[in-house]
């Protein structure tokens, strides 16, 4: 499991004194704006002390250490930020995409393996997986009326409609 976990992309600038305008890709807003550090690499070597944090809409705004003007903030553009996935608030049965990747997604009831996980988008009311297996690209709501279970061991459970995964679906 990695580590350090994306958690945003830097857009743009916000003001003159620095400020780091961040398109978030967590939940909500309030984990990037909640975190104390964040890290400018994957591999958490360049960590960096959050000194100001708030939002706008669904974007946040960050103070980071080392980035105290307009020109270098906006040599910042582009960057993405990390996040340790320790200073990260989960819930219950609450997982982390980058986990999810790459699990099998297995039928509850007879246990036919229907593909892996390749990518997963959330494109406002639930997250959407897209599965790759069989020579084709299924894409699945994560909903609780399919998901049966997550076991990060083992792979995502599913009760699928009728004709998701058949050859006459119009997915792939």
């Amino acid at each position: 499991m990695k580590q350090y976990l994306e958690t945003g992309k830097i857009i743009n600038v916000h003001g003159l004194d620095g400020t780091l305008k961040v398109e978030c890709w967590a939940d909500d807003v309030s984990v990037v704006t909640g975190l104390k550090t964040v890290y400018l690499d994957e591999n958490g070597s360049d960590a960096r002390k959050v000194l100001h944090s708030t939002y706008q809409k669904q974007f946040a705004l960050l103070r980071i250490e080392g980035v105290s003007d307009r020109d270098a903030a906006a040599a910042m553009r582009g960057r993405v930020i990390y996040a340790d996935r320790s200073d990260i608030p989960r819930g219950e049965g609450d997982n982390f995409i980058a986990d999810l990747i790459g699990l099998d997604v297995i039928d509850a009831e007879s246990g036919r393996v229907y593909g892996r996980i390749k990518d997963i988008y959330n494109r406002g009311a639930q997250d959407i997986y897209e599965i790759e297996g069989e020579g084709r690209t299924y894409l699945m709501p994560a909903v609780k009326q399919f998901i049966d279970r997550i076991d990060l061991g083992s792979g995502v459970y599913v009760t699928p409609i009728p004709g998701l995964f058949d050859d006459n679906s119009i997915n792939g």
